[in-house]
């Protein structure tokens, strides 16, 4: 009968040779034999066990440097970077002399807008330098002025550029009575005052831009610029092309006709139709507008493309800083799309060349033109193109008396009426 696993003691193991009831235990490992101790050579330090307590002040342990990652991108450009009042503001609202306006200077303080701060002048409570100010279009200088805000000096923030991948159920709201999850609230990091570089519904996703530059985002999005925006959408329905036709065209809205949009089919199913749509404008919900009102509403809608920043390793909520060459893009690209239009500029047949999506349909070759084959031409005739046939010469007009006539009708006769019967009278 086996042994169980209970009749084997603490420490032992059955035997893997000979009869299973031996029981044999293990094997201690052998110990070496202590060193002989002699006299310790001149010069060596005598080897022994480190002891452990708190180290003497004075004395500097040697400890093995701990490996970190490298600091990627704009994190590592942002320790680094000095940031002074002159470096905030452009160039296009610093005067010669280094002046700005004052509301601009509030605006840049993360106070408010600047239309908002307008009403904060006229009400009086701002001062600089120790008066107060109620008057429109005071410049100050932001290095040696002193402005405060209800007796609280102010300094210009630092420009900031963010991108989010916003997820489904938040707003682009900065109101302060919002009772939903608002843009504002995943970037806890990030102080002052910032807002969204354009708007995405709380039922849309995907990228976002944050920042607290009014110039930037300015060029992000008029439609004079027209930087280019991709979206991934899902519409209900099986989408046909004339109305795919109207929607690339233009359709006519509340605010006006919208300047079109350039759309690609990336898969046809029963009830559902998946697009890839390129907006250059921004009025407001104009994708989920323009299907609606074809019968064609959107059921999913996710941005995936801002020019040439995409989604690649930003999870539903996550943020990063943009790269001062992301930023320079950008404006380089806005730029161009000014000088050649903006969104109603002409745009080619596959605008997906420039966002590397390539479009599954291919292009059928026309079938060249049949032309009818040409006789030789006989010896001694001219060759080139032939004469046009001379007109036909019109027939002498025929006089009255060799004129025929034809022969007048009859009028009809119209039948006659029957004469009324007379009834006799009886006396």
């Amino acid at each position: 009968m086996a042994k169980r696993h209970e009749d084997r003691l603490p420490g032992q193991r059955f035997a893997r040779t000979g009869t299973a009831s031996k029981k044999t235990a293990t094997k201690a490992p052998a110990r070496k034999a202590p060193a002989k101790k002699g006299p310790a050579k001149k010069g060596l330090a005598k080897k022994g066990p480190a002891k452990k307590g708190p180290a003497k002040r004075g004395t500097s342990l040697r400890t093995a440097p701990v490996k970190r990652a490298p600091l990627r991108g704009s994190k590592r450009k942002a320790e680094g970077l000095t940031v002074t009042p002159s470096s905030i503001f452009k160039d296009s609202v610093v005067t010669k002399d280094g002046l700005v306006r004052l509301n601009h200077f509030l605006a840049k303080a993360g106070v408010c807008s600047r239309r908002a701060a307008d009403d904060l002048v006229e009400a009086g409570r701002v001062t600089v330098n120790g008066e107060i100010i109620r008057e429109h279009g005071v410049r100050v200088d932001p290095t040696d002025d002193e402005v405060r805000f209800d007796g609280v000096r102010l300094e210009p923030e630092r420009v900031v550029y963010v991108l989010l991948n916003k997820p489904t159920g938040v707003v682009c709201t900065n109101a302060a009575d919002e009772q939903k999850k608002r843009v504002v609230d995943l970037l806890p990091m990030i102080r002052g005052r910032v807002f969204t570089v354009g708007r995405l519904d709380m039922d849309s996703e995907g990228l976002l831009m944050i920042t607290n530059d009014g110039a930037f985002a300015q060029e992000m999005t008029h439609p004079s610029y027209g930087v280019s925006k991709l979206y991934s959408i899902v519409v209900r329905g099986r989408i046909d092309d004339k109305n795919l036709t109207k929607a690339r065209g233009g359709v006519w809205l509340s605010e006006g006709p919208t300047a079109g949009m350039e759309i690609k089919i990336e898969r046809l199913a029963k009830e559902r139709t998946f697009l890839k749509v390129t907006l250059r404008e921004g009025k407001n919900r104009e994708i989920r507008r323009v299907f609606a009102k074809l019968g064609y509403p959107v059921t999913s809608l996710k941005r995936i493309r801002i020019g040439h920043l995409s989604l690649h390793g930003l999870r539903a909520g996550a943020w990063r800083f943009l790269q001062l060459d992301e930023i320079g893009k950008l404006r380089d690209l806005a730029r161009e799309e000014q000088a050649a239009g903006g969104a109603t500029a002409p745009r080619r047949r596959n605008a997906f060349a420039e966002t590397g999506v390539r479009s599954r349909t291919k292009s059928r070759p026309k079938p060249p033109a049949k032309t009818a084959a040409k006789a030789p031409a006989k010896p001694g005739s001219r060759s080139g193109p032939k004469p046009k046939p001379r007109p036909k010469p019109r027939p002498a007009p025929q006089s009255r008396s060799t004129a025929r006539t034809k022969p007048a009708r009859k009028p009809a006769r119209k039948p006659a009426r029957k004469p009324a019967a007379r009834t006799s009278r009886r006396g």
